[in-house]
């Protein structure tokens, strides 16, 4: 066993040398010097079958620190994944499977997507919840995996990983294993010049199982990983001493090596002291694909017993299937009294009841603030170490973690997860928001108090120039419903889209039920009130505004509910034109940043909104001092039109 792992650790340094090498860019370093470890977990412990990479109940593995994307790229090569040689050679060019950082491809053995450090970490603390939640309802016959990371320094130094294993310790997740790169390195050189806590005693002081071991003795490796899996109540992390460019001779252990290729001479004088061809690039020996293959058969027969329990248990199985299935989803909602004016916050609790009914892998949570935000489902318990199988997941004051755990559960499969705190905080969570997207995740993000008027809390809790950016994020939808009925209809939005993630921003302030019919929101945008000489478009507790402003022009106004532009942006120039009109004058309001909307208005529009800080204040003193009243709008657009 010993002869052919190093020869493997060989082959897996050789081609990631030689990969950063090729395309002139790249980091060496760190899959060199976890190499040792990748072929002991990989070769004896993971289970995953190459030949059905998305096996449900396959383990995960996350390289959190994705930078060493060329470890990950080696072992899937090798393992017999849908990656080849020619990908490899292929690092870091356009459309590549093999991209500077690992972008999730679950089809070839890609989980998630890392680069940002401690996102990595975060996705795997959901990816153990979700693996917890799941063997809870359906039992370890049907689900019973595990989730294996490697981390780095950079990682434990971002602040989302401390959030992440202060919860992930409090919950006990004892099915996750990481795995630390102690190497002492960073970009800038030794971590000692920044990073000199105890590692080892911070984790212990959340909950963690701690070992401490050489990175290169691969039985030392292996009795750490036995251990691991023996800790059922906590998580573990190894400290795994290693040095980055295991091996070269001038390289190893210097900070020269993190990001850049080592240089033709300095591979040279590797290869020579493995014993590896020095005259040629990409060397895989027959006997390493053999040995990677063989122990791939691990996974193999893990899934044919698994598919066999899976026979037995035909209902509880198809039910897990149906989990893990894409459903249409309708929403019927309350019947909301025009009369009463109603929070979009309040209307959007009022249908968590009926979504966990309808769509019964729902579950999340918020940071703190699940009675603020009415994210509670209340026909469950809160998910803990004694209660997995409740669907209210406390965050605590966790906003970076949240997000990150929360595209974990989604990358998972199998649950639809939620996560929720007031629009401000969205701040702390984008990095995580920006990889839902990137991912295509189904994660659904609730931002509540979503506009100055969320009042006293005054300007450092009043959102101004966060929709402007968000809506600048590709790929996510912005969702900022005019009232309950928007509400109900921008969760089903939200509920049935699957291959993107969705933010719906609901109001602290109660607004009035708007007398519309059902639809619009599932276009982006809609006539409200027609109109034939000018258009007001308006978003949020904005549209009713636009409604009564309506009332005080001596114009044909038109007003336009517009709760999500991407979708309105998506539609066809005929329904964009009717929505809008053809050569009329446009208005904007939105209690928001104008950037951007020109692009709904045109350059020579009206936009009506906040361009600077808030200020702490009851609602309606700050709608008078901001001239967000039907009277000081309609003024405005007067002047304007004269």
């Amino acid at each position: 066993m010993s002869e052919i792992e190093q020869r493997a650790v060989n082959t897996i340094k050789g081609l990631a040398m030689d990969a950063v090498q090729k395309a002139n860019s790249g980091h060496p370093g760190t899959p060199m010097g976890l190499a040792d470890l990748a072929v002991v977990l990989w070769g004896r412990y993971l289970n995953v079958d190459p030949d059905h990479p998305k096996w449900l109940d396959r383990d995960r593995f996350v390289l959190s620190n994705g930078h060493a994307s060329m470890l990950l790229y080696s072992l899937l090569h090798l393992s017999g994944f849908p990656l080849t040689i020619e990908d490899i050679k292929g690092f870091r060019q356009l459309e590549s499977l093999t991209a500077g950082h690992p972008e999730r491809h679950p089809s070839v053995g890609i989980e998630v997507t890392t680069g940002p450090l401690g996102q990595g970490f975060g996705m795997g603390v959901g990816l153990a919840i979700a693996e917890e939640h799941l063997r809870a309802r359906f039992g370890e016959d049907l689900v019973d995996h595990r989730t294996f990371g490697f981390v780095s320094d950079g990682d434990l130094m971002e602040g989302i990983s401390a959030e992440s294993a202060s919860i992930a310790g409090h919950l006990g997740l004892g099915r996750l294993l990481y795995f630390y790169d102690d190497n002492n390195i960073s970009i800038d050189g030794n971590t000692d010049i920044t990073f000199s806590e105890d590692v080892g005693g911070r984790f212990r002081a959340v909950g963690w199982e701690v070992d401490e071991i050489d990175g290169h003795d691969r039985e030392a490796i292996a009795e750490a990983i036995e251990k691991g899996l023996r800790e059922i109540d906590r998580p573990s992390l190894v400290i795994t001493h290693t040095h980055i460019a295991h091996g070269a001779p001038t390289a190893q252990d210097t900070a020269k090596a993190h990001g850049a290729p080592l240089g033709e001479e300095e591979i040279r004088a590797i290869k020579e002291a493995m014993g590896w061809p020095d005259d040629e690039a990409f060397t895989v020996p027959e006997d390493v694909i053999e040995h990677f293959r063989m122990a791939m058969d691990r996974g193999r027969e893990a899934h044919q017993q698994w598919d066999e329990r899976m026979d037995k248990a035909s209902d509880l199985a198809a039910e897990l299937k149906q989990f893990h299935a894409q459903i249409s989803v309708k929403l019927d909602g309350p019947q909301f009294d025009p009369k009463k004016p109603i929070a979009t916050r309040a209307a959007s609790g009022q249908l968590f009841e009926e979504i966990a009914e309808k769509v019964p892998n729902f579950l999340g949570g918020a940071a703190d603030l699940v009675e603020s935000t009415k994210t509670e489902i209340k026909s469950s318990t809160r998910f803990s170490r004694r209660a997995r199988t409740g669907r209210n997941l406390a965050f605590g004051v966790r906003e970076h973690a949240m997000g990150a755990i929360t595209n974990g559960i989604n990358v998972h499969g199998g649950l639809r997860s939620y996560a929720a705190t007031f629009f401000i905080f969205s701040d702390y969570m984008r990095p995580a928001v920006r990889l839902s997207a990137l991912m295509e995740l189904p994660s659904i993000w609730v931002y509540t108090h979503e506009s100055i008027f969320l009042g006293e809390d005054g300007p450092t809790h009043q959102p101004i120039e966060h929709l402007a950016s968000l809506r600048a994020m590709p790929g996510l939808w912005v969702v900022r419903p005019a009232d309950a009925t928007e509400s109900v209809e921008a969760w089903q939005l939200a509920l049935n889209r699957n291959e993107g993630p969705t933010v719906l921003l609901f109001s602290r302030q109660n607004l009035p039920v708007l007398e519309r019919e059902r639809g619009g929101v599932e276009r982006g945008g809609y006539v409200l009130a027609e109109g034939d000489d000018l258009v007001l478009v308006a978003t949020g507790s904005e549209v009713s505004l636009a409604l009564a402003a309506a009332d005080l022009i001596d114009r044909s106004v038109r007003v336009v509910s517009l709760p999500c532009w991407e979708l309105f942006l998506e539609q066809d120039d005929d329904y964009r034109q009717s929505v809008l009109g053809e050569d009329l004058p446009r208005v904007s309001i939105e209690a928001g940043a104008t950037f951007g909307w020109e692009r709904i208005i045109g350059s020579d529009g009206l936009a009506i909104g906040v361009d600077r800080f808030g200020a702490s204040a009851p609602a309606a003193d700050l709608a008078s001092h901001f001239g967000f009243t039907p009277e000081a709008v309609a003024d405005r657009i007067n002047a304007w039109l004269r």
